[in-house]
């Protein structure tokens, strides 16, 4: 119907989009390793062609490794970075059927694959898989130690890095924000709370959470 397609995972425009995660990282000195849930491919691939433009740009003396963080039901583009391949048929259908809750990053044939892995080739980085119970602690985690109120998908990441136990400094890109699956949340961390516009319920209610 001569719609135009702002899908990023089609739309070389839009990876320019994804890139301006990488610019602000290399603007605020990234650390040893960046965390980043993968999907499609092409959030992880456009934070790398940032950070190495901000590098090419003397901006950043040295580049961080990538750690992308897939769903064990989602696996497609873990299964070929551990395959080490860059030559698979991307009309083929994926390894997996996707069906993680994490639903931004449920993808079965993903249509950036190759750039992400090579991404993380390029950065000496890793890739790892989280259950679905490791993306629900990790929404949690967020939330209490971050103040961040993140998607399933977005919360991935966090997991992913709390699994892998990295050696040296790290930053995890929660790329998307809880109000986009509030059922994701519920499920993560109970219902909502009712609370009185009043600073004694407040703090009653938080120490009631924190015991």
């Amino acid at each position: 119907m001569g719609w135009y397609s702002r899908s990023a995972a089609v739309n070389p425009y839009l990876v320019e989009g994804k890139k301006t995660c990488g610019l602000e990282l290399g603007e605020a000195e990234p650390a040893d390793w960046v965390a980043v849930s993968v999907g499609d491919g092409c959030t992880i691939a456009g934070i790398w062609k940032g950070l190495k433009e901000m590098y090419s740009l003397g901006i950043l003396d040295r580049l961080p490794r990538l750690l992308g963080v897939q769903a064990e039901k989602a696996p497609a583009v873990y299964q070929e970075w551990a395959g080490g391949s860059l030559t698979a048929d991307p009309r083929a259908p994926g390894p997996a059927i996707a069906e993680t809750q994490a639903d931004s990053i449920s993808v079965g044939i993903p249509r950036n694959w190759r750039r992400a892995v090579r991404a993380v080739q390029e950065s000496g980085g890793e890739m790892i898989l989280v259950s679905e119970s490791e993306i629900d602690e990790a929404m949690r985690m967020t939330a209490r130690l971050g103040g961040v109120y993140a998607e399933p998908a977005g919360a991935t990441a966090v997991a992913g890095l709390a699994k892998a136990r990295l050696g040296g400094s790290a930053i995890a890109v929660a790329s998307g924000s809880g109000l986009k699956d509030v059922d994701g949340a519920t499920r993560a961390g109970g219902p909502p709370v009712d609370v009185a516009p009043d600073v004694d319920v407040v703090l009653e209610l938080l120490q009631v959470e924190g015991d």
